[in-house]
């Protein structure tokens, strides 16, 4: 388990799945997913991706929760290995119950996990995707000195995503 200022990161297991569950299937927290909010089956496939770059890799998304209620889950989020396009890269992601936003705990998220990746993975970048409408977490990667490096085409029919990238 990892601990910020007001957060507990820790490494999910599977009671985590209904809360998991929850959050994702949330349309308002998909507002800018192209692939819209989880179905059941989509969110276990998810949970058990995690769940195994876990095991390959000894880290992942965190199941985050705040200090003062240890026991409830807010969002999950962290680092893991993604395909932007056809190429892999150490990814920065997040998604928060909508009655935690606002509160700066995506900023809070984004910086240590930055810092857990920079320094204790000892990993040389990390990057970020996020839609060029989401400009809540456009905010939080820049807050966190991410900066914008390259665009995906990866939704047919629809703008680029937009590529952010810190470097050690």
């Amino acid at each position: 388990m990892k601990k910020s200022n007001r957060l507990l990161f820790c490494k999910p297991v599977k009671e985590d799945f209904e809360r998991f569950y929850e959050i994702h299937s949330d349309p308002e927290t998909n507002l800018f997913n192209p692939n819209g909010a989880m179905n059941f089956e989509m969110a276990e496939k998810a949970f058990t991706k995690m769940a195994d770059h876990w095991k390959e890799n000894g880290f992942g998304t965190w199941s985050i929760r705040e200090k003062e209620d240890p026991e409830f889950i807010i969002g999950f989020g962290g680092l893991d290995h993604r395909l932007y396009g056809n190429e892999t890269k150490l990814n920065l992601g997040y998604r928060f119950d909508k009655e935690y936003w606002g509160k700066g705990y995506a900023t809070e998220l984004a910086q240590n996990a930055i810092e857990f990746g920079l320094n204790e993975l000892n990993k040389n970048e990390i990057f970020a995707i996020v839609r060029p409408k989401h400009l809540a977490s456009i905010k939080v990667l820049e807050k966190s000195k991410m900066k914008l490096v390259d665009e995906l085409n990866d939704v047919p029919n629809d703008e680029n995503s937009l590529i952010y990238k810190i470097e050690k």
